[in-house]
């Protein structure tokens, strides 16, 4: 018997990503190299507008005016901008309804998670969700199974599916694998605060090299 049920009821840390989504946290440093290798070159009015985005992130920071809403709005969409990712080749869509089938369990059976989550999703293959800022301590490594969760509904399984989680000063990469075996690895967290403006520039230098592989898989017809 299938049971439908909320993923934000079912997937609440990593331990539910392993049982109910049959996913593990890779132990190989190479798995997730794309976040390292060389990386495209930031173009000088591209530097620009992200110095200008960081010093105004901060001074809404400093107001306490940060939300999901004004974060969009003050940050990320200037940011995908800025970096020519509303333009074709590139596409985005917003808030998407998903659902996933699990992994057999033995006391629930199969189940299938459904939600809607607010994420933007680039090329189909990249995901970018936004979570609130540390309220609570909550932070965006918390944010992770949730999001894994969705990333899985990417309908194509032969190529590596992409995320970046992010609350706006920190920045949290995901690569999700799915061939023979079911893998996901994590970047390491990027700190706006630490060096508001080498950071930003560090995100954006991986954020265009992973859409662009996203694109180029989706330009060879292998990608839904």
């Amino acid at each position: 018997m299938t049971q439908t049920t909320a993923v934000t009821k079912a997937i609440l840390s990593f331990r539910d990503v392993e049982a109910k989504l049959n996913l593990r946290r890779s132990t190989d440093p190479h798995l997730f190299y794309e976040w390292k290798e060389s990386l495209p070159e930031l173009s000088n009015s591209e530097k620009i507008s992200l110095e200008r985005l960081s010093t105004r992130y901060l001074r809404y920071l400093e107001e306490g005016e940060i939300n999901e809403g004004t974060l969009n709005i003050i940050l990320l969409s200037p940011l995908l901008d800025a970096l020519g990712l509303c333009d074709p080749p590139y596409r985005i869509r917003g808030e998407a309804w998903v659902e996933v089938q699990t992994a057999v369990d033995a006391e629930e059976g199969v189940m299938t998670l459904e939600g809607r989550i607010d994420a933007l999703t680039l090329q189909q293959q990249f995901w970018l969700v936004i979570i609130e800022g540390k309220r609570g301590g909550f932070n965006v490594l918390q944010a992770v199974p949730q999001t894994l969760a969705y990333m899985t509904a990417t309908p194509d399984p032969d190529h590596p599916v992409f995320g970046l989680v992010t609350n706006g000063y920190d920045y949290l990469f995901v690569k999700l694998v799915r061939h023979d075996w079911h893998e996901f690895a994590l970047s390491h967290n990027f700190t706006l605060l630490s060096d508001e403006q080498s950071n930003l520039f560090r995100v954006a230098r991986v954020l265009k090299h992973l859409v662009s592989i996203a694109g180029t898989n989706r330009g060879n017809g292998r990608a839904a």
